[in-house]
């Protein structure tokens, strides 16, 4: 069903602009993702969406425990469209509820903090599996709850006074090194044909006038011909 209607959608967008769709789904990974807790500025948390998309990344999870999560149309410049974002808000404290859903699709958790038991950047191994990158507030940094479950530590080496970067300078500099790794490996990192037809046709839906009336004609015209 989904590659029908993708076929279908497809013949109201124009042949360049359905080139680029089918080039820069090719290019997605699910292999690395994001996860941001209760970042507050809203220029820091428009910049990792904006990042993520730069470097292929489909999923961006947001924690929002103390702080809503809010979006500067200036900064990210649109990217969240392209995104797959899952929120968690439905507690007080959603943490928690994050790393379990995480944790359930194959995801190690691993918090960028220096730590004890923590790996530089460039000796992070890639490939014992998919990896859930979790930053924290800009003041705070990560809870406990992140801290006390990951299942490893990231550090960038840091060779001035200052004891770490903004957040978003942070996602930038470990996703461009490891998504490059990453698309240098033997890894299988790309998204499924199904996959990549999904989010294809979420791009799509968002390209096209009344998409939706659309996608009622396909449905309506879908079921006519089972009954037919």
């Amino acid at each position: 069903m989904n590659k029908e209607l993708f076929d279908f959608l497809s013949q109201f967008v124009m042949p360049e602009r359905l080139d680029l769709f089918n080039r820069m789904a090719a290019l997605r990974t699910r292999y690395l993702t994001v996860a941001i807790e209760d970042v507050f500025q809203p220029q820091n948390a428009s910049a990792v969406l904006r990042t993520s998309d730069c470097f292929g990344i489909q999923d961006v999870h947001i924690i929002e425990n103390k702080n809503e999560y809010r979006i500067n149309p200036d900064v990210a410049l649109g990217s969240f469209q392209w995104l797959d974002m899952y929120r968690y808000n439905s507690k007080a404290f959603n943490t928690p509820d994050a790393i379990q859903n995480l944790r359930s699709k194959g995801y190690r958790i691993v918090a960028t903090t220096p730590h004890i038991n923590d790996v530089s950047l460039d000796d992070f191994d890639l490939s014992k599996g998919k990896v859930a990158f979790v930053f924290g507030t800009e003041l705070e940094g990560l809870t406990a709850e992140v801290l006390d479950n990951a299942d490893e530590y990231l550090k960038i080496p840091i060779y001035g006074f200052t004891e770490s970067f903004n957040i978003s300078v942070s996602a930038a500099i470990i996703l461009h090194h490891l998504s490059r790794k990453l698309r240098l490996s033997d890894i299988n990192w790309n998204l499924s044909e199904d996959e990549q037809i999904e989010i294809k046709i979420k791009w799509l839906k968002q390209s096209i006038k009344k998409s939706d009336l659309l996608i009622e004609r396909f449905m309506a015209e879908k079921a006519k011909s089972v009954r037919l």
